[in-house]
């Protein structure tokens, strides 16, 4: 059985051990060692990393059944005694937050009553699960002031084994699954709970806890959370983007919504003129291809249109003209066919019998197809090959 240091000193970093069997599997590699500090994923907590005598530990993994712990590293050692050295900027993250875990899930229990279902520890953000239906702003604001009052308390923070009937008395939100050797986690003051995972010594080494959203899941709700460097990274990126904002409305960062606001409202003028001088425009374009139309059709390439008010002007002229009206975008090499008129055409069918011989990918309904294609020349092709055969009977 591995001898697990990290039960005992979460801060150890390095130490020395003898290595206590080796293995090979689906073309990796795996040491076991006869004491190790470093963690198993587990708990939500993820695994630790770092080296085994200069060699990277990849991922580490654990037999409960056997209590062994198992690393996959890039390559076995050749000496039998190693020099062990955690990653511990990822461990003392992982600490942070499941601290921070513990913390806010008891601060929550006692404040508003709302028991923690599940936890996850993601390489960004944590989220719990809390039994719950909904946390109003208020609740949450002071959910926020009393984790981090509980913070700055710096309550110490201890883990211990007790037996089952050790346990049976000491006041748990959950009983532990396993019925020995139970691992205790007790915030001074605050709670006692089962967990096999790594811990700050206080409260104070969390830094601080930021909730950043909630959303509903499944009847309960989903606090999402940072704690410590992370929690200080993303008020770092936030300050970046907000300073980048007041630089580029040229106001101070308390003013920066309104100055958005009147950004949007001014956008918003500027899209309704922009929409008037498109609809004069397209007016002239169509009494030009109107004009223009031979073999009674409609027909243009436009280099310059967006899809979209291509789009509408081929509607518009198909639905005024009666005649069917094709167009190509030279931008996207895409190809449109559409007809509101009389005769048999029907031009999503019109693409689905030729689109394949010009290596195309489209459809539409009757009235309005299209295709895009992977060169200009392909594009091309196509557009001259319905401009002499998708005129209507």
């Amino acid at each position: 059985m591995t001898t697990r240091l990290y039960y005992d000193n979460a801060g150890l970093k390095e130490w020395k051990t003898t290595i206590a069997g080796e293995m090979e599997r689906e073309g990796n590699y795996y040491v076991k060692l006869e004491e190790t500090a470093f963690y198993p994923e587990g708990g939500g907590q993820p695994y630790d990393t770092g080296w085994i005598s200069g060699i990277p530990v990849l991922e580490v993994e654990v037999n409960e059944e056997e209590g062994e712990v198992w690393h996959k590293v890039e390559k076995l050692p050749a000496e039998m005694e190693v020099n062990c050295v955690i990653d511990w900027e990822r461990r003392f993250d992982h600490m942070q937050q499941h601290s921070g875990q513990h913390l806010l899930s008891a601060v929550c229990l006692s404040l508003h009553g709302a028991t923690t279902l599940s936890f996850h520890m993601g390489d960004d953000h944590n989220t719990i699960d809390v039994d719950t239906p909904e946390l109003t702003t208020i609740q949450l604001d002071a959910l926020e002031r009393e984790v981090n009052r509980q913070i700055y308390a710096n309550r110490r923070i201890t883990s211990y084994f007790v037996s089952q009937e050790e346990a049976a008395s000491l006041p748990l939100v959950k009983q532990p699954k396993v019925t020995s050797n139970i691992r205790i986690v007790e915030i001074e003051g605050i709670e006692y709970n089962a967990c096999g995972g790594t811990h700050v010594s206080f409260t104070g080494e969390i830094g601080m806890i930021k909730l950043l959203k909630v959303e509903k899941q499944k009847g309960h709700t989903r606090i999402y959370f940072k704690c410590g460097t992370r929690a200080l990274k993303e008020f770092n990126d936030s300050l970046v983007i907000l300073n980048a904002l007041a630089a580029k409305f040229n106001t101070g960062k308390d003013e920066i919504l309104d100055r958005i606001g009147k950004w949007e409202t001014e956008q918003q003028g500027l899209k309704s003129e922009l929409a008037a001088l498109k609809e004069k425009n397209d007016q002239y374009v169509a009494r030009e291809l109107l004009a223009q139309a031979k073999e009674g059709m409609i027909a243009q390439i436009f280099e310059e249109k967006s899809l979209k008010d291509t789009q509408n002007l081929a509607v518009k002229l198909a639905a005024d003209s009666g005649l069917p009206v094709l167009f190509l975008t030279g931008g996207d090499n895409k190809v449109m066919l559409a007809y509101n008129g009389d005769g048999d055409l029907a031009c999503g069918a019109f693409f689905k019998a030729h689109l394949a011989e010009f290596n195309g990918k489209g459809g539409g309904s009757d009235k309005m197809a299209q295709a895009g294609f992977s060169s200009r020349d392909k594009a091309e092709i196509f557009y001259e090959f319905a401009r002499k055969t998708a005129a209507p009977l």
